[in-house]
């Protein structure tokens, strides 16, 4: 049987600075996911910032899932996550004066 996937481009290369969130992504029908999130420019020192996965029931309200993306010298990082409800996006704090622009994806498997 071959797997259903399905891949979301949730931020697409806008200028991220301070507290940010994606776009919420209803996904309740797969199984597991992947953020991937590909730096393209980077301004500041962004070396050792945590992004954080929220998960939601509703798309509105959100609290951290546990999985934490930490961003290094590499151009693409990645989590996965396995048990997430309904609703995924991704949230981070970048130090004041630091920003970056990247395209974030979610990959999606039922």
């Amino acid at each position: 049987m071959l797997r259903e996937s399905y891949t979301a481009i949730v931020e697409r290369s806008e200028t991220l600075r301070g507290s940010f969130a994606t776009e919420p992504y209803e996904c309740g029908w797969a199984g597991e996911a992947i953020f991937f999130v590909r730096i393209l420019e980077r301004a500041g020192n962004l070396e050792g910032v945590t992004l954080h996965v929220q998960i939601s029931p509703d798309g509105i309200r959100w609290c951290d899932e546990g999985t934490a993306i930490t961003l290094g010298e590499e151009e693409v990082a990645f989590g996965k996550v396995a048990h997430f409800g309904n609703w995924l996006r991704l949230s981070g704090r970048l130090p004041h004066g630091a920003s970056m622009r990247a395209i974030i994806a979610l990959s999606l498997k039922a």
